[in-house]
Formats: structure tokens, C-alpha cells, sequence
């Protein structure tokens, strides 16, 4: 708690209370309240309990532990990249990938008053996705845990000169004034969410799917090129292919894939028998509806 700036304490003690009094109810976030993942948790069920989490860790432990029916997790944004990185985080945490959601992402140069900004607080996501704005009027870029906590943090101090970037709810949140609106660098901003549960769920029959997994590719010459065959070969649309290194070897490659469909689909599950012989290993990561679609009408 202490790690939260003093006027996000008290919300998120009210909050962790109405998630602890409902677990059923409750979707963990990273941040503190005002956060666009807590936006995220509202857009996903206005019903829901918000739960805030000082990192995505927690998060996932709070759905692990049971304080938490679900966590939502960004996990790549439209002009800044990956967010999450899911390749760490699930495996190790058991928890499946059970539905998904866009949200448009819209930040607010906001401030205690109206002197001239020096120094700008935010989640590096958030920094990086308004860096040509920032960089035209020479303000400089702190980067911080997350955008509403740096909302928070700016509140509290009332440096003149100082300000943060953040949703509006933050704005609201922390009696904060807007200063410029929508400095985001493009106007379709957008950021995909993930949503992570303890069981996996199976889509109903006829519902678009998306089916998320990790695979870690041989060391020898066209290892990736045979992989992504197995895919080519069955017509399986693959929308999304990360690759990460783990450890200091630089031996091993480990890919993120996204495809549309599931296992239980004839298609998948011939490419996916066929990845089984050409990966070392392949991990699900969860089968979901598509919150929009991947392949033209």
C-alpha cells in the first residue's frame, strides 16, 4: 500500500475492500485507480470490482490466491508496442488467457495549475505513445509505474512545473487540471487487452476464436521457417509472432504466436500437431472470442 502516493491510498483501500468483500466480482489491475486498465476493468463489466495492483505480478497473484475472479493485462498498444510481456508472465503463473478487449487510448497533459510545464510524469507506455509532442515543446519525460499513480505522485507534491499524463478519470480522481487533451501521437491510439482466469474456458460453437501460445524453435537453419508451415500448409491465419531470448545464452529462440481458431478445429490441430514436431515445445496459453475481427469480411 505504502508504495502508492498518498492520494491514491485511500481509493485503493476502498477498492481492495469491495473487491475483498466479492471476489466473484473483482478483476485485478496494474496500477492505481484512474489507470486505463482500471478504465479497461470497467469497459470489460461495469458490474466488475475493480482491484488495483501495484505491478502486473500482483495482479496475477490476486487471481492465483483467489482475491480475484480475473486480471486485465495490457499486452501490446497500437503505436508503442508490446506492453506485458506474457512469455514471462503466464507460464509460471498457471492462469489461462480467456477473452481479450481494445481499448481506445486517449492521454491528458494534466497538472495542480496553469504554470508552464518542465518536467512530465508517466508510465513509459504513455510516454513513449506522446514523445513527438513532448519532444516539440521540450518537456521533459520521467517515467513512472504507471499513469494514474503518476497522477497521483503529481497531486501530492504540487511542484509547479511538473505534470503527468493520464486518462481523464485520473484528472477527475485526484482534483488534477487538464492541461492539453488527446496529446497522443496518433488519433487511433489503441491498446489490446488481455483477460487471465485460473481455468481456461471454451468458446461456444461458431464464436470467431483466437488461440494464444508460446513454441521455442530448434537451433538448426530453417528451424522458424518449417514452424510457420505447419500454419501455411493447413490455412490457419497466424495474426501475431513475437520472439524473446531467455537467459544470457542467445541460443534459444521462444515465439509468442496469435492465430485464429482453436483447438477442436480440424485445421488447428493438424498445425499444431505438425508445430509438436518441429518446436521443442509448444504451451497454450488460452483459446477466446475475438473481440474484433482479424480476417476481412
Amino acid at each position: 500500500m505504502e508504495s502508492y502516493p498518498v492520494p491514491a491510498r485511500t481509493l485503493v483501500e476502498q477498492m481492495s475492500a469491495a473487491a475483498l468483500a466479492d471476489p466473484a466480482r473483482a478483476i485485478a489491475f496494474q496500477g492505481a485507480p484512474g489507470a486505463n486498465s482500471h478504465r479497461a476493468a470497467l469497459e470489460y463489466s461495469q458490474e466488475c470490482a475493480p482491484l488495483p495492483c501495484f505491478s502486473f505480478e500482483d495482479a496475477l497473484d490476486a487471481v492465483i490466491e483467489g482475491r480475484a475472479d480475473r486480471a486485465m493485462i495490457p499486452i501490446e498498444n497500437s503505436l508503442h508496442g508490446r506492453v506485458a510481456d506474457m512469455h514471462h508472465l503466464l507460464p509460471e503463473s498457471g492462469l489461462s488467457i480467456v477473452d481479450e478487449l481494445f481499448l481506445p487510448i486517449h492521454h491528458q497533459l494534466m497538472a495542480p495549475d496553469d504554470s508552464p510545464v518542465r518536467e512530465v510524469l508517466s508510465h513509459v507506455q504513455a510516454l513513449g505513445q506522446c514523445r513527438h509532442y513532448l519532444r516539440e515543446r521540450g518537456i521533459r519525460a520521467i517515467s513512472y509505474a504507471d499513469t494514474a499513480g503518476a497522477a497521483a505522485l503529481v497531486a501530492e507534491s504540487r511542484e509547479q512545473g511538473v505534470a503527468a499524463i493520464a486518462p481523464t478519470l485520473a484528472a477527475e480522481l485526484y482534483g488534477l487540471k487538464i492541461l492539453a487533451r488527446d496529446i497522443e501521437d496518433s488519433p487511433d491510439n489503441m491498446t489490446r487487452f488481455v483477460v487471465l482466469a485460473r481455468h481456461a474456458v471454451t468458446p461456444p460453437p461458431g464464436t470467431p476464436t483466437m488461440t494464444s501460445f508460446l513454441f521455442e524453435v530448434r537451433n538448426i537453419p530453417a528451424a522458424l521457417y518449417k514452424a510457420l508451415g505447419c500454419f501455411a500448409t493447413n490455412g490457419v491465419n497466424m495474426t501475431k509472432l513475437e520472439s524473446y531470448q531467455r537467459g544470457a545464452s542467445f541460443a534459444a529462440t521462444e515465439f509468442y504466436a496469435d492465430i485464429e481458431g482453436m483447438p477442436g478445429d480440424a485445421a488447428v490441430d493438424r498445425a499444431l500437431e505438425e508445430l509438436g514436431y518441429q518446436a521443442k515445445w509448444v504451451r497454450i496459453l488460452g483459446s477466446y472470442a475475438q473481440a474484433r475481427p482479424r480476417t476481412p469480411a
